[in-house]
């Protein structure tokens, strides 16, 4: 390992996500410097909508009690349209169901985190530059008492918010556009009949109102400003006409936590890696709260980023794997960045034609639970599909990231199935994408019989000079069993065209899935990502003779 990689991760914002990355870097053993310009944290409750693939990062990282402790499950999505329900999408599936968990409640948990992991985090230091020197990044940071400090540092990961220090110091434009319209956002107490557990939208042509329950037992309320309203016009009284205008009657406001006004952003950053820089979250993309992404998506961006960035600092893999980041998760903040605003159109359209085909069209997609094929498990983070830059090949799948029939449920570049299995070294039934490390990868060979003389070759290999950041795991998919490989005399008499070969990387991502007569797909996969840990003999240029 050269010197430069030895020195710190500064990670700039103690937010969501830049916690998330400090976290994820810090149980990867890279030592990380996190530091936010604020004295403290903030209590404003900001996001609340959490997504199951985000609660599945924060169980990782050992939240599971605080999350049973502090959530509110939502039960349903209810639509109006001058107060007539028109669509109720409800969470039957747990896989789909989001929680609402005050983002003051996540931030907590996650310094928890960072603490259990043995990492620290710097209250009131400021980002005053920095410039990338070769293979280090030399940053001035300003302490709270005025004093400045040059540090060196290997990668800095910008976290710090939709005005980043980060991206400006690296001049990245901030390409998109501001909706015409600011909204009203209130924590307060509501009296009337709606369900707290569930997320309320009141579609009319005097605007949108959303409204659902937090953990506290008090109400978020969330509605679009009329035009002309100024900011010091908004108080309780304003608030409560808007309420009164928009939403099913009956509603009275009281005794606000706090009421504020804000403009609706759709931006995303030019790019979000410049050397050893890094944009993430806020930082990177911004869009409306519509569909509740915004939390989600930072967080995941930190974790992407996190285990590839481990992994180079280590020096087991080459930097190169680093290009992916920008590519796989711009494809997500693109893909949110065009729902968030579609839904916010569709939130405000007050032409009377244009009502009337959005309503028709939420009634039937409801009705037949069109909604639930794609949207929900979009939404929930479970229906990610990561495409690799380059000419395209076929890949097992079908649209939206569904597999073929015979695939296991593997599909290359989506979340490995949450098919429950009995994982023999815990000893317990849990989802599959559970019972695999999230600090390394997995080789997982799937058959209901021996393996066959591939698959054994392949999985010896891996043990001898890959361990370090490889297991390898046996799967019986008719059994559902999950077990660690151990040699056996005979493994390798099983037919190699019943056993299939998936390569899961350690955020659940399929990277490579194969028969097991393809194995040499894997082990060139497996070469080209760990080549810094192979031998010479070993190295991916002498393929064509050890295979």
């Amino acid at each position: 390992m050269t010197s430069h990689d030895q020195l710190p991760v500064l990670v700039v914002g103690a937010g969501p996500s830049g916690l998330t990355a400090a976290v994820e870097l810090t149980r990867r053993g890279v030592p990380v410097h996190c530091v936010d310009r604020a004295e403290g944290p903030s209590a404003s409750t900001k996001a609340l909508g959490v997504w199951p693939r985000t609660l599945e990062l924060l169980r990782r990282m050992g939240a599971e009690d605080e999350i049973q402790r502090r959530v509110l499950p939502q039960r349903a999505m209810r639509y109006y349209s001058d107060g007539r329900v028109i669509a109720d999408l409800r969470f039957r599936d747990p896989d789909v169901q989001p929680v609402c968990l005050p983002q003051p409640d996540i931030e907590h948990m996650l310094r928890d985190a960072l603490t259990a992991a043995g990492g620290q985090l710097t209250w009131g230091t400021e980002l005053v530059g920095f410039q990338q020197d070769g293979p280090a990044v030399k940053a001035v940071l300003r302490g709270s008492d005025g004093t400045e400090r040059t540090e060196e540092f290997s990668w800095v990961v910008g976290a710090d918010g939709a005005r980043s220090r980060v991206r400006e110091q690296l001049d990245i434009d901030f390409r998109g556009a501001t909706h015409e319209l600011s909204f009203v956002v209130a924590d307060i107490e509501l009296d009337g009949p709606l369900e707290p557990d569930v997320t309320h939208y009141f579609c009319s042509p005097r605007g949108i109102l959303v409204t659902c329950g937090l953990p506290s037992g008090r109400f978020r309320v969330f509605t679009s400003a009329p035009p002309g309203l100024r900011r010091d016009e908004v108080d309780l009284t304003a608030v409560q006409r808007l309420v009164d205008e928009r939403g099913p009657g009956g509603l009275r406001l009281r005794d606000p936590d706090w009421i504020s006004v804000f403009s609706v952003h759709s931006r995303h950053a030019e790019r979000t890696r410049d050397g050893r820089v890094f944009l993430l979250g806020d930082a990177a993309h911004i869009h409306s709260p519509a569909g509740g992404q915004g939390l989600n998506t930072g967080m995941a961006d930190a974790h992407n980023l996190a285990w590839k960035l481990a992994l180079c600092w280590h020096g087991q893999c080459d930097s190169t794997l680093l290009d992916s980041f920008e590519s796989e998760r711009g494809q997500v903040a693109r893909a949110a960045i065009k729902q968030a605003d579609v839904q916010t159109r569709m939130w405000l359209l007050n032409k009377p034609h244009q009502v009337a085909l959005r309503d028709n069209a939420l009634r039937v997609a409801s009705a037949l639970r069109l909604f639930h094929l794609d949207y929900l498990p979009w939404l929930a983070g479970q229906r990610i599909v990561y495409t690799r830059p380059g000419p395209r090949r076929r890949r097992l799948t079908l649209p939206a990231g569904r597999p073929w029939p015979g695939s296991g449920g593997f599909v290359e570049g989506g979340l490995v199935p949450r098919t429950q299995i009995w994982d023999t070294t815990s000893s317990r039934r849990v989802p599959l994408r559970s019972a695999l490390s999230d600090l390394r990868h997995t080789l997982l060979l799937q058959s209901d019989g021996p393996l066959g003389g591939e698959a054994v070759r392949l999985a010896a290999w891996v043990r001898e000079h890959c361990a370090e950041v490889v297991g390898v795991q046996v799967l019986q998919p008719r059994a559902a069993r999950l077990r660690p490989w151990t040699p056996t005399p005979h493994e390798a008499s099983g037919n190699p065209g019943a056993t299939r070969i998936a390569l899961v990387r350690p955020d659940g991502i399929t990277d490579l899935v194969c028969p097991a007569r393809q194995s040499w797909r894997a082990r060139r996969r497996l070469e080209e990502l760990f080549a810094p840990l192979l031998t010479p003999a070993e190295a991916p240029g002498a393929r064509a003779e050890t295979l």
